[in-house]
C-alpha cells in the first residue's frame, strides 16, 4: 500500500539538532550551516550513510564517535576521487573518438558509419542515427555549421567531425553495435585492450562519467554492469581483483583497466601515481569499500 509523504521542511537550526539528537557530534554549528547550506542535508546524507548502525538496530542511528568534520572529510574526498576519475575516463574517451573515426574512415569512406549493414542491431543503429542527426541540426559548433553552409550532400558530416560532437554515450551505443568483431578489434587495439574487454569497459566507463558528471557518490558505488577482466598482459591480468567479477562490482577493477589503458595512450601522465596519492588521503582507511584488495599497492600496474 502506497504511503504519502509526510516529512516536514527543516531549517537548518533544526537539520543540526535532528543530526545531533541521531548520535553525530558537531562541535561548530556555523560550519556545519555552511555544509548545509551550500552542499545540502541530503546530499550530505549519501555520506554519513556509511556511519549509520543498520536499520533496525536499537539506539543512536549512528555509530559511537560519528562527527560532520568525518563526514565532511569523506565528501571531500570523494569530490577528489571524482575529478581524478573524470580526469582518467577522459584519456578513454578521446582516444576511443580518435580510433572509432579512423578505423571507420578507412573501412570504406567518410560516411560509412551510417551504412546500416555496418551494424549487429538495426533498431539500435535507426536509433542512434536519429538521434544523431538531431544533435547534428542543433548544433552550434563552428565545423558543423561549416560543413552545412558548405556541402549540400551527404546531410550528414563526415565520421571524423560527428565524433567529435557525440556525447560518450553515443559514441559507445556506435561502437558496441559494429557488425564486424575484426573491426572492433582494430578501434579497441590502441587503447591496448581487445574488443572483448573494451565493448563492456566502455559501458562501464559510461556509468561512472555520468556518476561523476552529476556530482554523486562514488567511492564505494556498486555498478551493475561490471567490466570484463582482461587476461592479457599479464601485468594488468596480475594487478585485476579476478575474484571480482560479478555485478554488483566495485571501483577497483574498472580504475585498473583505466590505468592500462591511461599508461597505453598517454604514458607520461601522472594518473597513476596521483591516484595512488589520494588513497593515501582516505579519511576512513576502509579501501575495501572500494574494492581494493589489501595488497594492491604491490600489484604490477601500480608499482
Amino acid at each position: 500500500m502506497a504511503l504519502t509523504f509526510s516529512k516536514p521542511s527543516l531549517t537548518y537550526a533544526q537539520q543540526i539538532a535532528h543530526l545531533r539528537a541521531s548520535g553525530m557530534f558537531i562541535d561548530d554549528e556555523a560550519r556545519a550551516e555552511y555544509w548545509l547550506q551550500h552542499v545540502s542535508y541530503y546530499r550530505l546524507s549519501a555520506y554519513w550513510l556509511y556511519f549509520e548502525h543498520p536499520k533496525g538496530t536499537p539506539g543512536p542511528r549512528f555509530r559511537a564517535g560519528t562527527t560532520f568534520d568525518g563526514v565532511t572529510a569523506l565528501y571531500d574526498f570523494d569530490r577528489n576521487l571524482r575529478r581524478l576519475v573524470m580526469r582518467g575516463t577522459e584519456h578513454v574517451e578521446v582516444a576511443l573518438r580518435g580510433s572509432w573515426a579512423y578505423y571507420l574512415a578507412h573501412s570504406g569512406g567518410p560516411h560509412t558509419y551510417l551504412k546500416p549493414s555496418m551494424y549487429k542491431d538495426r533498431r539500435e543503429f535507426d536509433s542512434s542515427k536519429r538521434r544523431l542527426q538531431q544533435a547534428v541540426a542543433r548544433s552550434s559548433e563552428t565545423y558543423i555549421d561549416h560543413y552545412r553552409r558548405k556541402y549540400h550532400q551527404p546531410k550528414m558530416p563526415p565520421v571524423w567531425m560527428v565524433a567529435e560532437m557525440m556525447s560518450f554515450g553515443q559514441l559507445s551505443r556506435w561502437f558496441t553495435n559494429l557488425a564486424d568483431r575484426a573491426l572492433r578489434n582494430r578501434i579497441a587495439s590502441p587503447l591496448g585492450l581487445p574488443e572483448t574487454v573494451m565493448v563492456p569497459l566502455v559501458r562501464h566507463v559510461t556509468d561512472m562519467r555520468n556518476i561523476c558528471a552529476h556530482h554523486g557518490r562514488l567511492w564505494n558505488r556498486r555498478f551493475l554492469h561490471p567490466p570484463k577482466l582482461a587476461l592479457k598482459p599479464a601485468d594488468l591480468n596480475a594487478s585485476l581483483d579476478l575474484a571480482a567479477n560479478q555485478a554488483p562490482a566495485k571501483l577497483y577493477n574498472g580504475l585498473t583497466l583505466i590505468a592500462h589503458v591511461i599508461r597505453t595512450v598517454a604514458p607520461d601522465s601522472s594518473w597513476r601515481s596521483d591516484f595512488v596519492e589520494l588513497i593515501e588521503t582516505h579519511p576512513t582507511g576502509d579501501i575495501t569499500s572500494m574494492g581494493l584488495p589489501p595488497d594492491w599497492k604491490s600489484k604490477p600496474l601500480w608499482i
